[in-house]
């Protein structure tokens, strides 16, 4: 088990072409610590990953294109205790033929991948341990799912945030405008990823406001999603796991409607994963729920 460890985390974190291992984004839309609210009562100190799950139609969508997939185990024995979780979010970009599809087909070419390159040789001492990096091996399995789309679903398109957890590190796969967030206990909400959207894109130049990006009417045009075309270039990101805080994947439905801070204070505030993302939709929905939703969010141990 440690030189499979020491095999696909042993090497150097550098690019992989123009897209593997970026440094961390650290930038929020508000720096300024969010402040905790009471929980319903002291959550537990158990060295454990813990996720739940929630997703909707929305308010005024007749079909869900969005999907997602979640994982999580543990291996713990006398001699060690690791962490393994796998957390997939993908938004079938609407306007665009078969979108449910290419979702739906995203998510299980990246999960499938992920187990076998990763998952299988984890637990078991009979598979051949991977040559490749964790990185790489995430890289290699957007593509997949990017070339699946192609060939399967012709005209469809989507977004894909995936977030692997093994050990203390977590690594993001990500492509499109669905996200990624590290919540802190002591109030902090990180974005790890970055949309690839032409409104982010404008405001990234300085050329609209924030303000301005979050009412712009192309606001959801991506220059960048699975099944549509070259250039190809999925963001890779490694970061160690936010120690007792949370890692939140959703689609724009969810953080398009509900604000960080909103976000924040139902995550602190409800002892359990499950009803704290079904909370997160309902907030999403009386927002006017105007896209699909979908929300998964993991607890990290102490």
């Amino acid at each position: 088990m440690t030189s499979f460890f020491h095999k696909i985390f042993g090497k150097s974190q550098h690019k992989l072409g123009d897209a593997v291992t970026k440094p961390l984004p650290t930038k929020s839309t508000d720096q300024s610590p969010l402040k905790a609210v009471p929980v319903e009562e002291a959550i537990p100190e158990i060295p454990q990953l813990v996720a739940g799950w929630g997703q909707s139609v929305g308010q005024q969508r007749e079909h869900n294109e969005d999907a997602l997939f979640t994982l999580t185990s543990t291996l713990s024995s006398d001699i060690r205790q690791i962490l393994f979780g796998l957390y997939i979010v993908a938004d079938g970009m609407g306007g665009h033929q078969h979108g449910e599809i290419a979702s739906a087909m995203a998510i299980r070419v990246m999960a499938a991948h992920i187990i076998r390159k990763l998952y299988l040789p984890f637990f078991s001492l009979t598979t051949e341990v991977p040559e490749e990096s964790v990185q790489e091996i995430m890289q290699e399995g957007v593509l997949e799912a990017h070339r699946a789309i192609l060939k399967q679903a012709l005209g469809g398109g989507t977004t894909l945030t995936a977030g692997l957890i093994v050990g203390e590190q977590i690594t993001i796969a990500h492509i499109g405008d669905s996200r990624a967030y590290a919540v802190y206990p002591d109030g902090k909400m990180e974005i790890l990823t970055r949309d690839h959207s032409l409104v982010k894109r404008l405001e990234e130049l300085g050329q609209i406001t924030p303000e301005e990006a979050a009412i712009h009417p192309q606001r959801n045009v991506l220059y960048r999603a699975l099944g549509q075309g070259e250039p190809f270039d999925p963001d890779i990101i490694t970061a160690p796991i936010p120690h007792k805080g949370y890692l939140l994947l959703c689609s724009d439905g969810l953080w398009g409607a509900v604000s960080e801070e909103d976000m924040f204070k139902t995550i602190t505030s409800t002892l359990s994963l499950q009803n704290a993302c079904q909370k997160l939709v309902q907030a999403a929905n009386k927002a006017g729920g105007p896209d699909n939703i979908s929300v998964i969010l993991a607890r990290m141990p102490s």
